[in-house]
This record gives structure tokens, sequence and C-alpha cells, in this order.
């Protein structure tokens, strides 16, 4: 008998993933990695060939087919719907593309409190194919969770101020800085579309939710907490007080050692810690909240009992968490071999808890 649409599936109440974010006993150890839906899967490439990552973003039967598919070949505890953190900007005409190789490119960078005015505000008919997506994939999924997401507003307002990729973030710390009211304008405009988009993804039946800040590690503990907690804070609660109690809420960024309880603090249930943390540390950094990670992503190209061993160690630390949900410490490299996690996934979901 089938769920009816826009019902929770009665079997998510039995999910590991969803048990462990919250800080209750699981089954198991929950694994599913960060992209993992795509990069290195054969089947992946070949559905998305000649055709253009945001064109792929856009196709809800394709980003449907693409989500799907690392569930069915490893068999994770959690889906993560496909997606890029800058499409919620291309959906309400900011004028970028997604560049093989390069990464984001926005046409004309912001610079000024017109052109932060000149970004329309997300509305759900903008983003029409995600309600789509997401009800085909919770009707697929069925007791395994769909995590929502969205990029963080420091990341995400990294690209409009410099026009693509950076190392070192010049022009987006010059505005933070230097044009306080303009930074300000920005991360309330980005923090809005991001906002917006989760909500899109949890009233279609997204069983949580993350909040990618990939590039927040640029930036010092006390200019985190002034110029961007608040803000990212803001989007992790639009999703917390819904009806039901809301959704898991996962925070994570790159190189955020030095941040993770400031991460945890702007509203996170989950704190993502990366490979360069120690678990343990990251535990102790985070408070009374669960932690997600944080395999190397390189040691998939290890021999394989290096790779069950190190990953016995994160298992291992994991359990003097509120809860623990196994990952890598960032995304999946794109010539991972999907055999290597494949045996990575059975061996952390087969160890006693």
């Amino acid at each position: 008998m089938s769920t009816p649409a826009g019902t929770p599936d009665p079997r998510l109440a039995e999910s590991p993933f969803l048990a462990a974010c919250r800080g209750e006993e699981p089954s198991h150890t929950p694994v599913w990695y960060m992209r993992q839906a795509g990069r290195s899967l054969p089947e992946y490439l070949r559905v998305r060939e000649g055709v253009a990552m945001l064109d792929a973003c856009m196709d809800a039967d394709l980003v449907t087919e693409i989500t799907l598919q690392p569930v069915r070949r490893y068999g994770v505890d959690a889906a993560i719907f496909f997606s890029d953190i800058v499409l919620p900007l291309k959906a309400v005409g900011v004028d970028l593309d997604i560049k093989p190789g390069v990464g984001p490119v926005v046409a004309e960078p912001v610079r000024t409190l017109a052109d932060v005015a000149a970004i329309p505000d997300l509305e759900p008919a903008h983003v029409e194919f995600v309600t789509a997506a997401v009800g085909q994939l919770t009707a697929e999924l069925g007791g395994t969770p769909l995590i929502g997401f969205a990029g963080a507003p420091f990341t995400v307002a990294s690209y409009l101020v410099e026009g693509g990729p950076s190392k070192d973030h010049a022009r987006t710390k010059a505005m933070m800085f230097g044009a306080p009211e303009v930074w300000d304008a920005l991360m309330r405009k980005i923090g809005g579309i991001a906002a917006a988009y989760l909500e899109v993804q949890v009233a279609a039946g997204a069983s949580a939710v993350q909040l990618f800040d990939s590039w927040a590690g640029a930036l010092s503990p006390a200019d985190y907490r002034e110029h961007v907690q608040p803000h990212s804070a803001r989007v992790l609660a639009s999703v917390a007080g819904r009806e039901g109690g809301g959704v898991p809420r996962i925070h994570f960024g790159v190189g955020t050692s030095e941040l993770l309880t400031d991460m945890g603090e702007a509203g996170a249930d989950v704190v993502g810690v990366d490979w360069r943390t120690p678990l343990d540390v990251g535990i102790s950094r985070v408070g009374d909240r669960a932690v997600q990670g944080n395999l190397d992503p390189t040691l998939v190209f290890a021999p394989t009992e290096v790779m069950l061993a190190r990953a016995a160690e994160v298992v291992e630390a994991g359990r003097a968490a509120r809860g623990h949900v196994f990952n890598l410490g960032h995304g999946v490299l794109p010539a991972t071999d999907p055999a290597a996690l494949e045996r990575l996934t059975e061996f952390v979901q087969s160890r006693p808890r």
C-alpha cells in the first residue's frame, strides 16, 4: 500500500540515520557520503553525458535518477538531493554557470547595494522542479531518508562577490570589513533564498537538511561569529519550528576545526567534522550534539585493509558523541572506485553497536 503524497513513510521511524541525528540509539552506525549522487559512478556519467550541470539539476526526472543511484548501489542510510549550492541563484535569474574544471562563474559580480537589490527573492514557483523531484524521490525511497540541502550565506556570497572560486576570498573579506552595509544586505538576501529553498525541500518531503558552508574555514572565529553566524542561524532556524517539530539540521564546512563550537551554536543538530580534525576533538567542541564524518576521502584509494582499519577508528571515536553519522570528511573524489565505497559501507554498517 502506497503512502499518500506529502505523508512521511512510516518506515522512516526506524531510520538509523534519523535516530543518530536525534541522539537516539540506531540499529547500526548510519552511513552516507557527501557527493555520493554522482562524481564517480559510471551510471551517473552515462546519464550526465552531454548534459550541463545546471540543466541536470533542473530536470526533475534526472535529479530523481541521479539521487537514487548511490542508494541502489551502496545501500547507504540516506540519500542526498542532487543539486548544486548555486542552483537557487540560477533559478531566480542570476546570470551564472558552472564551468567544468572551474566551478560556478558569475557574469556580473556583486559590488553595491543596488547589485544586491537586483537579486530576486526565491519563491516556490522558481523551483517547481525541486518540489516535483522531492515528491518522486520520497515515493521511491520509502524508509530511506532524503537529505535536502542549501549553500550557506558566506559560501554563496563568496561566489557572487568574487565572480567565481577563490583561494583567498580577498574581495569577499574586503566587502565584509570595508562595506558592512553591503555585506549585511547580501548575507540577508542569500540567507532568505537559502531558507526558502530548504523550506521547499522540507515541505515536499525531505527528512533532514544540510547547510554547506564550504569556505567558512577561511574565517577566524571572531569574524565568523560577527559577520556570518547570525545569517546561518536564521537559515537553520527556518526549518526548526515547522509543524511536527522540524527536521534534523546538519551544518558542515571545510577547514572549520576552530569554528565547530560556533557552527553548532548556529542551530545545528549535527555538526560535520572534516578529516583534518580528529573526530574525538570535534566531539569535544560541538557540545551536546551529534557529529558527522570524518574519514579522509583519499583513504578509499588505499589498500582495503588500511581503509577499513581507519574507518573502524572513526566508528569507535564516534561512540563518544551524542550521535554519529559516518561520512567522509568531505565529498567523494571523482576518481573513487565505487567498489571501495561498497566495501566501506558494508563494513561500517556491520560493525556492532
